[in-house]
C-alpha cells in the first residue's frame, strides 16, 4: 500500500495543528523537510508521526528545545518508542488519587460557608484549585486530600492564611527530600541509562524500575513521619505538662521512686518523660475536651501524690 501524501494544509488538518505552526517547526529543524515536487511540498505519515510526537511531549510540559534535543538524540532509527514510554511513565500520576471537580458553593460549605475570594486566589495560586474555564464557578481539586486537611484544620481554629503558609514551606521542605530521592535513586540506579541515548529495551526497563520504586519515597517519608510526630508530640506534652505542673520550690517528705523516704527540703531528682497510654489519654479527652488533657492528668497526678502523703503521716494501728 503506497504511503499517504499531504499537502501542508491536509497535514495541518490531521495533525491538529496550524499551517504556520508546521512552517516553524521545520524551521527550527523539528520537522523534516518535506520532498519537493514541482512547485508544491509533499509531506508524509513520517511528518505526521512526528507532529505527534511533538505535540504529545508538549502536552507533557516539555520546551521546544529539549524537545528537539530529544529527537535529534533519537534519530537514528531506533525510534522514541521506549523514551516516549519512559517519559510517559515519569509524568504521569504519582498518587493514587483522581481529581474531582468542585463548585464554588461546595467549597465554602467545606470552609464554614464563608465566602473568601482571598483565600480561593490563594488556593489557586499553590495550585490546590483549578480553575474551569469552560464551566465558571467550579474547580478541579487535584488533591481532594489535600484540600481535606485544610478544612479540618481551618474547622480545628486554624485561619486560611496560615494554612496557605504553611503549606508553602512545607513544599520548600518536601522539594527538598524528593530532590534527595531522586539524587539518590539516580546515582545508585538509573545512572546506567543515563550515559548514553538507551535503546527502546533499556528504556522499558527504565520505565519498569520507576514503575517499582515509585512508591519508595512516599512510604519512606509516611513512615519517618509518623516515627517524628509521635516522638516530638509526646516530648511536646510532657514539656507543657511540666509547665502546668504545681511548682512548690521543694519536694514533700514522701517515698521516692525506690520506696525510700526523702527529707523536706531536698531537691528531688531530674523529671523523666513517660509516655501515657493512649487510652488514658483518649478517656480524659472525652471526659474534659482535648484543650484540657493536659492540665486533667497534672491536677490527678499531683492529688495522687498528696493522697500518698497524707497517708504517709497517719499514724499506723
Amino acid at each position: 500500500m503506497p504511503e499517504a501524501e499531504y499537502r501542508i494544509e491536509d497535514l495541518a488538518h490531521h495533525s491538529g495543528t496550524t499551517v504556520r505552526t508546521i512552517r516553524a517547526y521545520q524551521d527550527r529543524g523539528l520537522l523534516p523537510k518535506p520532498e519537493r515536487r514541482g512547485r508544491a511540498n509533499v509531506y508524509r505519515d513520517t511528518h505526521l508521526a512526528r507532529l505527534r510526537q511533538i505535540s504529545g511531549l508538549l502536552d507533557r510540559g516539555y520546551t521546544l528545545a529539549s524537545i528537539k534535543e530529544l529527537l535529534d538524540a533519537w534519530d537514528t532509527g531506533r525510534g522514541l518508542g521506549g523514551v516516549l514510554g519512559l517519559v510517559a511513565e515519569i509524568d504521569g500520576p504519582w498518587s493514587d488519587e483522581e481529581p474531582v471537580r468542585i463548585t464554588r458553593a461546595e467549597l465554602d460549605g467545606r470552609f464554614g460557608g464563608t465566602q473568601d475570594d482571598e483565600a480561593v486566589a490563594d488556593a489557586v495560586d499553590l495550585g490546590i484549585l483549578l480553575p474551569l474555564p469552560s464551566s465558571p464557578g467550579e474547580f478541579l481539586v487535584p488533591s481532594l486530600r489535600e484540600l481535606a486537611v485544610a478544612a479540618e484544620l481551618h474547622a480545628a481554629g486554624v485561619p486560611l492564611p496560615a494554612i496557605s503558609g504553611h503549606l508553602r514551606e512545607l513544599r520548600t521542605q518536601v522539594e527538598h527530600i524528593a530532590s534527595r530521592f531522586l539524587d539518590f535513586t539516580t546515582e545508585h540506579v538509573f545512572q546506567q541509562f543515563l550515559d548514553h541515548p538507551p535503546t527502546d529495551e533499556a528504556a522499558a526497563e527504565a520505565a519498569s524500575l520507576v514503575r517499582r520504586l515509585r512508591p519508595l519515597a512516599q512510604q519512606t517519608v509516611d513512615a519517618e513521619l509518623a516515627r517524628a510526630m509521635r516522638a516530638l508530640a509526646t516530648r511536646h506534652l510532657h514539656q507543657h505538662l511540666d509547665a502546668w505542673a504545681p511548682d512548690t520550690g521543694h519536694r514533700a517528705a514522701g517515698p521516692d521512686a525506690a520506696g525510700k523516704r526523702q527529707p523536706t527540703g531536698e531537691q528531688p531528682p531530674a523529671l523523666e518523660q513517660v509516655t501515657l497510654p493512649a487510652a488514658t489519654v483518649r478517656a480524659v479527652q472525652a471526659l474534659v475536651g482535648a484543650e484540657n488533657v493536659a492540665a486533667f492528668i497534672a491536677a490527678a497526678a499531683e492529688r495522687e501524690v498528696q493522697a500518698r502523703v497524707m497517708d504517709g503521716l497517719l499514724p499506723r494501728p
